[in-house]
């Protein structure tokens, strides 16, 4: 158990240090940059705008997390013009599109110690789900959004030119995430390169550096990954054993993804996967990675299915409601997650059988 809560804690940490980046990224304006760039260059075309707009949601959650996504960006697309439709497309992909680095989302990272798999297999395993995923909810948004009739049209402001350092910074940061080091380790470098360069150009102050770190949310995670590891040593975590299929054909990693999804939105995503993972890990990487689908993309089925949600709804408010959320959710999401686990699980058939 202080092993598992040893991992928990490094696992948050980076959490801690990627959220303060990303702060610091907006600060220099960099989330700025991009969502103009996306309005001036989708100005005119509806599909233009919606398909720049999903890439731009798709790369800052893969390179920033999701969290990133649902508090930076979202309010960026709106001011872009994107309306009820830019709103859904961050809160879909947030979940959807942080499958493909272990460090694109907190649950990615339990499942990558769970799994034993290096950084690049593990990307490499996830690179065909994650194409389905986004390609999948860009295409549940876009017929969402023609359903309902919107149009989302372009708001071009002022040209806020793209910050240099703060681009570098994350490309190192990506570069040195990808050697395999503990995450924790270049995330902190990152976030005090550019938190402290922010800070000394007055960009933001350090009590907003220590609120954008928010240590309580850590705390709680901690605490929460604590008492559902205690759980996990008692008789439930043998209960839970017997629902995740111990096979390794289809059925079993499509079950595996299904099960996960409707734990997630039972007790959050977290809890979920902290549950879930030792006894997916004791069947093999694969099903890692199916509770990894269920949980991420399974995310997206009702409000509780994953912290993520709960940060968006501050952002996204006034423009999208639970209703539309949860009604989308419903009719989607069970077959996102059989499509992605169904490629995971074909691809994993195909690649060699090395970590």
């Amino acid at each position: 158990m202080t092993h598992d809560l040893a991992a928990l804690a490094e696992v948050v940490g980076y959490l801690v240090a990627i959220t303060v980046l990303a702060h610091a990224c907006a600060s220099e304006s960099l989330f700025e940059a991009w969502g103009g760039a996306v309005a001036r260059v989708g100005a005119g075309s509806t599909t233009r705008l919606v398909l720049l707009a999903a890439l731009l949601a798709t790369g800052v959650t893969v390179t920033l997390t999701l969290d990133a996504t649902v508090v930076l960006l979202t309010p960026v697309l709106l001011a872009a013009g994107l309306a009820a439709t830019g709103a859904m497309l961050t809160l879909r992909l947030a979940n959807s599109a942080s499958l493909l680095l272990p460090v694109s989302n907190l649950t990615n990272l339990l499942a990558f110690t769970a799994a034993g798999l290096s950084f690049g297999r593990f990307t490499l395993l996830m690179l065909p789900v994650w194409v389905v995923a986004v390609a999948g909810e860009l295409l549940v948004v876009r017929w969402w959004s023609r359903r309902r009739g919107e149009v989302p049209r372009a708001r071009v402001g002022e040209r806020v030119p793209v910050p240099v350092f703060a681009t570098a910074v994350v490309v190192a940061v990506l570069l040195g995430l990808a050697t395999g080091v503990t995450p924790w380790i270049p995330a902190t470098a990152g976030a005090l390169v550019l938190g402290v360069h922010a800070l000394a150009r007055r960009r933001t102050s350090v009590r907003d550096v220590v609120h954008a770190a928010n240590l309580p949310l850590a705390a709680v995670v901690i605490l929460w990954g604590w008492l559902v590891i205690a759980v996990a040593a008692t008789p439930v975590g043998d209960r839970v054993a017997h629902v995740v299929p111990q096979g390794h054909g289809w059925w079993a990693v499509v079950l595996t993804a299904l099960v996960a999804m409707v734990a997630a939105n039972l007790v959050n995503n977290l809890p979920a996967t902290l549950l879930l993972l030792p006894v997916a890990a004791a069947v093999g990487p694969v099903s890692v990675l199916a509770v990894l689908v269920g949980v991420n993309v399974g995310a997206n089925l009702t409000a509780i299915g994953s912290l993520a949600n709960i940060l968006w709804r501050r952002s996204a408010r006034e423009v999208l409601g639970w209703g539309p959320v949860h009604r989308l959710g419903l009719a989607t999401t069970p077959l996102l997650v059989v499509g992605c686990s169904t490629v995971l699980w074909a691809w994993s058939e195909v690649l060699p059988p090395t970590r």
